[in-house]
């Protein structure tokens, strides 16, 4: 068959399955990510049936996932909001990073991975998916609970946490040694401040360059600075991903909410097509093996994202349900969960085994987030009520 014919038969048998898989996720109201996910597991190697023709598509295609996640993530906060955020949650990020990065990293050694694989499944396991979190907090009415800001905080303490991660990362990856990546932190750092000041003093100016009241002019005017930025951050050896998120963030008032509104049908499908592309590159054969520790680590780290949820809520004032939906809020991993192990196995220095640890982890960590979040307090309450009659027997 025609190669073009064949990629276009293939590419449009994905689309339409990948909506029939939102769908589903839709009416059980769950996050479509662990279909996504399952979707690419099987028709990748060693799945049902293998697909050839997109392969090239699917990994551009990925990459321009990453950079509007992040890019629509990034359109989410101000510069001031980040700043105010980061003031009210540090500590408590600080504790989050402790007790979610270590789990991680530690059963990357304990499994001989090195410190490059440690360093991998400590991001993999620190970060929240925010956008789960944002979609359960919407979906169960919680927006005005006094908990979701103390939630939201540690989101944005986790996401400014990956603006330095990632380049980290990108650097340790590549090989570029202890002084290369010094510079490349160096660098990554100054970008970070430099775009955080020009978002505070000129960020109306940043936001007059993109918007138009055309909506097709002002799409091709976000894509292409989006595209330019996170080009010319991964020629700085910053993380593209980064240099979107920043991007982002330099966008304000009503510019960043029609960029939001405009932009995402496009991240919904390309952020699909990005999940669907992982699992086609990881063989699902050999998540059997590593299941048993991906269940592990997943109790581990559901209990210590309580913990660091709980903790902050109760700071902050909150009651004891309060505090354990901040907790369960917290739990799910998802995207950029994937997006970190996706760099990792891109750059060939890590065993396969950690992408298929890291998809079994997400898989179980994405449909365990939303079910703890919409039963933690019914169980809670069932609970106390159960230690009550105990009590009074």
């Amino acid at each position: 068959m025609d190669p073009l014919a064949l990629t276009l038969i293939e590419l449009g048998a994905v689309v339409f399955c990948l909506g029939l898989l939102a769908r589903l996720a839709g009416r059980i109201g769950m996050s479509p990510i662990p279909l996504y996910l399952v979707g690419g597991l099987a028709f990748g190697a060693g799945g049902v049936v293998k697909l050839e023709g997109m392969q090239e598509f699917a990994h551009l295609s990925g990459e321009i996932g990453v950079i509007l996640l992040l890019l629509m993530l990034g359109l989410e906060y101000t510069a001031a909001e980040l700043f105010t955020g980061l003031r009210r949650s540090w500590q408590a990020g600080v504790l989050d990073l402790v007790l979610n990065f270590i789990p991680g990293a530690g059963l990357a050694l304990l499994l001989g991975w090195g410190l490059v694989g440690a360093m991998v499944m400590g991001g993999v396991t620190y970060i929240s998916s925010s956008g789960i979190a944002a979609k359960v907090i919407t979906d169960l009415g919680r927006i005005g609970n006094r908990e979701t800001p103390v939630v939201l905080s540690i989101l944005v303490f986790e996401d400014l946490a990956m603006a330095v991660y990632l380049p980290i990362l990108t650097a340790t990856l590549a090989g570029v040694g202890f002084l290369g990546g010094l510079t490349t932190v160096g660098i990554s750092l100054a970008v970070v401040t430099v775009v955080l000041m020009v978002a505070l003093r000129h960020g109306h100016r940043v936001s007059q360059a993109v918007h138009s009241e055309n909506s097709e002019v002002f799409l091709l005017n976000l894509l292409g600075a989006a595209l330019l930025v996170a080009g010319v951050a991964s020629a700085l050896q910053v993380s593209a991903a980064v240099g979107a998120f920043m991007l982002g963030i330099a966008i304000s008032g009503a510019t960043a909410h029609s960029a939001t509104r405009i932009l995402e049908p496009l991240r919904d499908l390309f952020a699909a097509i990005f999940f669907v592309a992982f699992g086609l590159n990881t063989d699902p054969t050999t998540i059997p093996p590593v299941f048993g520790w991906a269940l592990i680590l997943a109790v581990i780290t559901a209990i210590t994202k309580m913990v660091t949820g709980i903790w902050a809520a109760k700071r902050a004032g909150i009651a004891r349900p309060g505090r354990f939906r901040a907790g369960a809020a917290l739990i799910a991993r998802g995207e950029f969960s994937i997006v970190i192990a996706g760099l990792a196995v891109a750059s060939g220095v890590v065993p396969d085994e950690l992408a298929a640890l890291a998809t079994a982890y997400v898989l179980i960590m994405a449909i365990l987030g939303p079910l703890a979040a919409r039963y933690v307090e019914p169980a809670l309450k069932a609970f106390g009520g159960s230690v009550r009659l105990s009590a009074k027997a």
